[in-house]
């Protein structure tokens, strides 16, 4: 055990592309074999220089978001050339993969989770609102009641 060190290694992507009608960025975080992402819709294509200053201005809040999401299993990669007969098997494993419910790449499952937690708490700051709301009508329908009761 003496002189051994342990290395961690993170690799932290981002990916422009357009998702009609808008373009959008995927941070993806790969850190001990699992993948946290998030993303960020830019609207009209970003250049070279908006981009460099968005990362400049956003990009440590873009990695806090990432980090707050949870974490997938990453998948191993594949490499960029391969068999033709070991890409339809590959292509047949993965249409089966989706027939079964599970999602696409691991990046894409971190999303999936992430919108899941952003309505979940979308959905309960959107009850807790309707509730005081429904409480404020309640005391001013009770202070109006008191008011008539006095007659004045």
């Amino acid at each position: 055990m003496h002189g051994e060190s342990i290395v961690m290694t993170t690799s932290v992507t981002l990916t422009i592309r357009f998702d009609a009608p808008f373009w959008v960025g995927v941070l993806e975080v790969e850190e001990a074999g699992a993948v946290r992402a998030t993303r960020h819709v830019f609207g009209g294509e970003p250049t070279d220089a908006e981009l460099h200053q968005f990362l400049l201005r956003h990009g440590t809040a873009l990695l806090a978001r990432a980090e707050a999401n949870p974490p997938v299993p990453a998948e191993t990669r594949r490499p960029a050339r391969q068999n033709p007969k070991r890409a339809v098997r590959l292509a047949a494993r993965e249409a089966a993969r989706v027939a079964q419910g599970q999602r696409g790449t691991a990046s894409q499952e971190a999303l999936r989770l992430e919108l899941e937690q952003r309505k979940s708490s979308g959905a309960a700051e959107a009850r807790r609102r309707r509730q005081d709301a429904a409480e404020r009508r309640y005391a001013l329908a009770k202070a109006k009641r008191r008011r008539r009761k006095r007659g004045h």
